[in-house]
């Protein structure tokens, strides 16, 4: 399968191309694809260029258009006059392959985007591929897109998200007009996967009425199921709770296909090379050290164990506080006895062959470094976060 992807150096266009080429190389093998070539188009093809990838194209997404001209005018222009470009050149080249088209959901031309000049260029673009299909009986893919987000968005120029997210991340202030604005915000990875599932056979289709999508198997559109309604002022909310991230070490709750989840990692792309590292304070004493490297709220502190040779660390227990410990490098036991009982467990760990030992509640526990010349590291997994006005910890050795 040849793919053409114009607009393949914006926002949309880097993320699917580069998710192209890990099918391609092998790298994701989560998909069933065969892709033989990845023809990229943009601002800085030539006309033949596009007359060359045409002809032997079997897919194309068309992404091309123009989000912010110096004038209104060029909106169509960009978005009306490219399109046409691109449908006229397949015809030329007397090829009826599927063809995705890049919209937006302005071009709905209701409610706050009703007048919008943008939204008429993308709608004249939508009628001007509806048309190519029943010219030519080529399929279709038209995506109404809402607000964007994700990696690799151009920050000061068509996304809030972007903007807010790079400015917070350099420490440079922002600006919210109405906090109570609300957007719905699809993100990147989730239209990607949109994307490939539309190659693979699988595109969501659906109608409009006016700017909501009504799920319909033979519907004239296609779209992304999973988008987010938030305002400007609960995003600007959260990315203040990550500002605070490296300093705190407390990652900030990411629930699974949450939009905090896909907004820190957006947040974390914008982050300057010196944001990029952040220090940890070892607690150091004659036995080794205890780093505590990162904490979350409700999944407990993952922290690195240091034990010089011979040493014995822990001879404590925790009433519902358990623990994991995997010894990374070096050789040692670990022991642990229930509250009032004689009988110890044992189990010798070695760096050589990792393998994971709980602190069971109520259990007295430690750990021994059994060599006599090497450190021995022990990875350590908390289920709390270790609270000084509360430490949940009782010395009593094994």
């Amino acid at each position: 399968m040849n793919i053409l992807v114009t607009g393949a150096k914006g926002f949309v266009g880097r993320n699917l191309v580069e998710n192209l080429k890990n099918i391609k190389d092998g790298k994701d093998r989560t998909r069933t694809l065969q892709i033989d070539a990845i023809y990229e188009y943009d601002q800085n093809n030539t006309k033949e260029d596009l007359q060359a990838f045409c002809t032997t194209a079997d897919v194309v997404f068309h992404l091309a258009g123009v989000n912010r001209p110096e004038h209104p005018s060029e909106y169509m222009e960009g978005n009306f006059g490219l399109s046409s470009l691109l449908l006229e050149t397949l015809k030329e080249a007397g090829n009826r392959c599927p063809v995705m088209l890049s919209s937006s959901i302005q071009a709905s031309l209701t409610g706050r985007f009703e007048g919008s000049e943008y939204g008429k260029s993308k709608l004249e673009g939508e009628k001007l591929f509806f048309d190519y299909q029943q010219e030519t009986g080529a399929v279709v893919w038209v995506y109404r897109f809402p607000n964007l987000f994700g990696k690799w968005c151009r920050p000061n120029y068509n996304s809030a998200v972007a903007t807010f997210c790079h400015n917070i991340a350099n420490d440079l202030p922002i600006t919210v007009n109405d906090p109570s604005v609300e957007l719905e915000l699809l993100y990147i990875d989730d239209l990607v996967n949109a994307l490939l599932d539309t190659l693979e056979g699988n595109e969501q289709r659906c109608d409009y009425e006016g700017i909501y999508p009504v799920l319909n198997p033979q519907g004239k559109y296609c779209y992304v199921r999973e988008t987010h309604h938030v305002t400007l002022g609960r995003i600007t909310e959260i990315l203040e709770t990550f500002r605070s991230f490296p300093e705190t070490g407390i990652m900030p709750e990411l629930r699974p296909g949450s939009f905090e989840k896909k907004l820190f990692s957006t947040y974390l792309s914008y982050l300057p090379k010196t944001k990029m590292r952040y220090d940890l304070h070892p607690a150091v004493d004659h036995r080794g050290s205890f780093t505590e490297v990162l904490k979350t709220i409700s999944h407990g502190q993952v922290s690195i164990n240091v034990s010089k040779p011979g040493m014995t660390k822990g001879q404590h227990w925790h009433n519902t506080k358990w623990e994991i410990f995997v010894v990374v490098h070096g050789h040692g036991l670990i022991q642990e006895r229930r509250i009032g009982s004689d009988e110890v467990v044992e189990f010798e760990v070695n760096g050589d062959q990792p393998e994971a030992v709980i602190m069971i509640p109520g259990y007295t526990h430690n750990i021994i470094n059994l060599s006599d010349t090497e450190d021995m590291i022990t990875l350590m997994w908390a289920n709390e976060i270790f609270d000084p006005s509360h430490p949940e910890t009782y010395r009593e050795e094994v």
